[in-house]
Parts: structure tokens; sequence; C-alpha cells
């Protein structure tokens, strides 16, 4: 019998990963990329005999496949795109085909802040209570790949709007929405709503035996819930209100408790959290409701939440030079990500921001920049729109094209006392690679100060 062809668009990690998988499963398989297809990438299909091309598409064959797995990175207003939707050939994504060849149960995190952390939280809790588990999704490796090559009972799997946007019959055992605010509206036609209906697909074909929490503090998910009928049993959590069930803050505790008998309920201090900051209460309940489901141990749980050590590129402390404090947070490429930074900030800052515009609407931040901010350094190639929204807020906003001149200028502004924070609230691609270069890069010229 003869192959099928499953074409992957993108030589990223997870189109590489979705490539190793469905060679293992016996697909004929064929990796397509319209740029550069990094080398650790490449030496990977190759040892593999996986063919590729790279730098262009070769239509013919890619109109051939029985099927087609495509990068999360890539558009559906491609023109790519539109001739396979209009030829009928099924376009999905990794994480879809990938839950195909696996039994194992998911836990699946979206929102537009928070992600990663809560994700990497929620791991820390599972791996401590000693299940088998593995992570995957936008965070580490392919999920493919970890179900090619090993073999887990549950996943943590931190998952993308544009990644929601391909699965149709995945199903999240445990679904976690931390909150929807505006980020990737040029993929979205400008439409808060149609991205707000994307997030929501972490819910589909979940039944009453699956879980769905959410933010009862947060406006938008709360109205899409409303024109939805979601299956799951549902729980919430909230800074503003005490919830019957669900996670809640009061008398400077997190509480959570899942069960209306009240036997065991989860209690810690909000001084005890690994994580600080209003935007970590959330991420801690989040992952503390997650660990309740699994029945996992209170005693484990309050370990995990009190040694959890965050991410790097996000709000990670680089060093303290002459009594000013210098932040990355690279990874916040949204305006709201950057509200969080500041608010976590208690100290006069020096912001370093700027980047590609998503379509930002920067006047959420603008109570936040007059408050904490006492000057902007741009980082980018064209700063127009910053200028124009804050040149009543503060009294400095300087140009600036790498790095090393941002943090040079940054140096000369603050003073002892301040901090100087990397929050871009834009992707990274005018100047750098991705978010981890900028990141990297401010590292960097820190250490040279």
């Amino acid at each position: 019998m003869e192959k099928q062809l499953v074409v992957i668009l993108g030589g990223g990690e997870s189109g590489v990963g979705a490539a190793m998988l469905a060679q293992q499963k016996g697909y004929e398989v064929f990796l397509s990329d319209s740029g550069h297809i990094q080398e650790r990438y490449q030496a990977k299909l190759r040892q593999l005999n996986i063919s590729f091309e790279e730098l262009g598409h070769t239509y013919e064959k890619i109109m051939s496949a029985a099927e087609v797995i495509k990068s999360p990175g890539i558009p559906s207003s491609t023109a790519l795109i539109k001739s396979l939707q209009e030829a009928g050939i099924p376009i999905i994504s990794e994480i879809e085909f990938a839950k195909r060849f696996t039994s194992a149960k998911t836990v699946c995190i979206t929102g537009s802040n928070g992600k990663t952390t809560t994700t990497m939280l929620i791991y820390h809790i599972l791996r401590r209570a000693g299940l088998n588990v593995g992570l995957a999704g936008n965070i580490g490796n392919s999920f493919a790949e970890m179900v090619a090559t090993s073999s887990f009972d549950w996943y943590v799997l931190e998952l993308s709007s544009f990644m929601l946007d391909d699965m149709y019959h995945f199903k999240a055992d445990i679904a976690v929405l931390l909150n929807i605010t505006p980020d990737h509206l040029d993929r979205y036609d400008y439409k808060l709503e149609n991205y707000a209906k994307s997030k929501m697909r972490i819910t589909q074909n979940q039944g009453s035996e699956d879980v769905f929490v959410y933010c009862a503090d947060d406006v938008e998910t709360l109205r899409v819930m409303d024109t939805m009928q979601i299956n799951a049993r549902k729980y919430a959590f909230s800074l503003n209100q005490e919830l019957p069930l669900g996670g809640f803050v009061k008398q400077e505790s997190i509480q959570i408790n899942i069960n209306p008998n009240q036997n065991n309920k989860f209690t810690m201090s909000i001084s005890e959290l690994a994580l600080q900051g209003k935007h970590n209460l959330y991420n801690s309940m989040a992952s503390g409701i997650v660990a309740k489901v699994l029945d996992i141990r209170n005693s484990t749980i309050r370990e995990s939440m009190g040694d959890f050590k965050n991410i790097a590129h996000r709000l990670e402390h680089v060093a303290r030079i002459s009594g000013v404090d210098y932040i990355n947070d690279s990874k916040a490429t949204n305006v709201n990500s950057t509200w969080y930074a500041l608010e976590s900030v208690s100290s006069d800052v020096i912001l370093i921001m700027g980047g590609v515009d998503k379509g930002n609407d920067y006047s959420m931040l603008k109570d936040m920049v007059q408050q904490k901010v006492k000057a902007i350094v741009c980082l980018g190639k064209d700063n127009k729109r910053i200028h124009e929204a804050f040149e009543d807020d503060v009294d400095v906003i300087v140009n600036t094209f790498s790095a090393h001149e941002a943090v040079q200028v940054a140096y000369h502004l603050a003073k002892k006392g301040d901090t100087v924070l990397l929050s871009p609230a834009c992707a990274s691609f005018d100047l750098f690679k991705n978010y981890e270069d900028r990141g990297d890069q401010f590292k960097a010229a820190v250490k040279e100060l």
C-alpha cells in the first residue's frame, strides 16, 4: 500500500517534532519552510532521512498532501494556506496530530498573559507530586517529538491561540484560561471577539468529566463564556470576591477549595509564595486549583509554590548596579504584560520598550506610566506610536537601536533606588531574532556596565 503523504509547513520546533512523529507512524513526510531552517533542525531531519526544503515552497508537492500540519506562526491568510483550503486538504496543528498517538491525559494552559509561568508552575507541582509528567507545547520541546520519543501519563501543555486555531478533535482533560486581553489582533481582523473565541477553543470537546479553570475577574472571559455552552466542571479564581468553589484571596492568603464539604481546603500565605505581584496571585491560584483537582497533597502544593523558580525573560532580576535594579522582562510582547510588569515594581522606573507593534492600544498603560515611569527608552526601528502615546506623561523619551545603546542610556538616566525595566510591549523581530535574543542582549549589556 502506498504511504500517505503528510506535508509539514514550518521547520521550527513544532514542525520538526511533527515530522519525526509522522515518519515514526509510517507516513511519507515532506517538510517545507519559506524561510531558513536552523542548522540544528536541519541536522535532525537529515539524520532521519526526512525530505525537506527551505527558502520556498514546491506547490505541486504540497498540494498532493493527504494532510498538512501547519506551524502556528503561519497565518491562515497566506496564499498557500488559502489554496490548500480551497483544495479541501485538511490543515491541522502539531498538537492535534500528536494527540492522536497518545492516551496520556493533558493539562492545557492558555491566556494572553502568564501562561508560561503557570504552565511551568503546574509542571513543577505535578513532578514533585510524583506524577509521570511531560512539559510541551509553546514551551520547551514539541509535543509531537515527546510523543514520538517518550512515554508520559500526563502532559502539561502551554497553548497559544494560533495552536488552538488548528485544533479540532483534541480535548483537554483540564483546561486553564488565565485571561483574554488584546494581543495578536493583527491575526484576528483586529477584533477582540475573534481572538476571544480562539482562546475558548481550549474548552472544545470537553465533557462533564473534564475541568475548566478560569478567572472570574476577567471581563472578556466572562463575556465570551456567556455566548457558549461549556460542559466541563468549572472552577474560577478571583482577587475581588470570595468564591464558594475555586480560588480566592482572604486575610493575606490564597484559599482554594474544590470540594463543597470544605474539609480539605488549601491555604497559603501570600508572603510565602515564590511568585510575587498581583498577576502572579492569579497564576498561583490557577495552578493550585489544578493541583487540588488532581488530589495532590496540600504539603506538596505548598512546597512547590514556595520554591518555584520563574523562567528566564519574565521579570528576571539581572543585577543591582550602584543601587539600581535591572529587570529583564523581554517576554512581555504585549501591552498587558508590560502593565503587569510595571504593577509589580515599587520604585521609579526607567522603561525600555518598543519593537514590532501588533496594533497595540497603549492607553491602558497611561495611568501606570504617569505613576511610576520617569523616562522611556525606545528600543525599535519605528517608535513613533510610543512617542505619540506617552509624550504628555513622561519628560524624557529617547530612541535607541540596540540593546547596548538602550542600557547605556538607561544607566545614565537612573538614580540610586530606581529600576531599569526592559518590558517592550512589542514583538522583537525588527532588531532581534526573537524575545530570547532581545533578553540575552539586554543581560549582556547590563553585565558590561
